[in-house]
């Protein structure tokens, strides 16, 4: 077995840990047998395509309702300034995917990657989860509700592609905030993510996943020298629904080419049973503290409502 980062590791055991302590209030958890839903939706992202335009991100936004950015769209010196200084945007609560420009080595034409949730086939995010705030839907989504998450924030320990942010706007409510997979507006109904259906280079095709992997493979095999001979996400952490194809090697557009190809909950399927009855004891601490504060936004909420019902008489 090869050797494993110190991140991966963490993430590994808070997704061993997390699952195994809900095993003690359950008797013997066992690892959630997604399988990847062979029938699930996804995107291939042609990088060859990518000409940084950006009008993704404007239509993710768009479709959103989050806040326009400090450049605007059709602004593409931001891609240039980051590629520049070597600081990658990140997505975050006011952007679900961004455009990042790489500068080749022995190449005068840079390459863009749009970056987004992968959505995973077994999501990291959701076995580390012990208060199942998140869902891997049967279209491929994976999706994440407010109401049950308590802020512990392992899920972003735990994704290996760093996706997961944290929204620091609201003190009293704040979230982890990632791409959806435009899921209750379009994925439900079969349509595709606002991003896919605005890109004017059609640098990214949806579809059923299995699919995605034919066209991506028959691309490949009929131009060789255009692509390396791989379909980032095919098998990653034991499968994406979001793929790429790429001209350059991988590592040179910021992938991680390390990633183990199993399920990061394989790792540690052997000591789940085994963990110590004190984490069967902090999820429903953590649980019981969220509520409490649920409860007094509630009352707070409340009590504003009769003071203005009372200023009114």
């Amino acid at each position: 077995m090869g050797k494993i980062s110190r991140r991966k590791f963490l993430a590994a055991g808070v997704a061993g840990a997390v699952a195994g302590s809900i095993g003690g209030a359950r008797s013997a958890w066992a690892a959630p047998k997604l399988q990847g839903y062979p029938d699930g939706m996804g995107v291939l992202v042609d990088l060859t395509r990518c000409i940084g335009c950006r009008t993704c991100e404007a239509a993710c936004n768009a479709e959103h309702n989050l806040p326009a950015p400090q450049e605007p769209f059709d602004d593409l010196s931001v891609l240039e300034k980051e590629s520049h200084n070597g600081a990658k945007r990140r997505t975050d609560e006011s952007a679900y995917t961004v455009v990042n420009r790489y500068e080749i080595p022995g190449s005068d034409t840079p390459v863009f990657r749009k970056m987004q949730c992968n959505h995973c086939n077994e999501p990291s995010c959701l076995t580390s989860c012990f208060v199942n705030a998140y869902t891997k839907t049967g279209e491929g989504a994976v999706i994440y509700d407010p109401e049950v998450c308590v802020g512990c924030r392992m899920c972003m320990v735990a994704c290996p592609f760093y996706v997961p942010a944290y929204s620091y706007s609201s003190a009293l409510n704040p979230l982890i905030v990632k791409c959806n997979f435009c899921y209750d507006n379009r994925l439900v109904h079969g349509q595709p993510p606002a991003c896919v259906e605005a890109c004017p280079q059609e640098a990214m095709v949806f579809g059923h996943r299995e699919q995605l992997l034919a066209i991506g493979r028959e691309r490949i095999r009929y131009q060789p020298d255009k692509y390396v001979d791989h379909i980032y996400g095919e098998k990653e952490v034991g499968g994406t629904a979001w793929m790429y194809l790429s001209g350059v090697p991988f590592e040179q557009v910021g992938f991680d080419t390390t990633l183990q190809k199993e399920p990061i909950i394989s790792n540690v399927k052997g000591f789940l049973g085994m963990v110590p009855m004190v984490l069967a004891i902090w999820p429903a601490l953590f649980t019981g503290f969220h509520m409490l504060a649920k409860k007094r936004e509630r009352n707070a909420a409340a009590d504003c409502q009769d003071d203005k019902k009372g200023e009114s008489r």
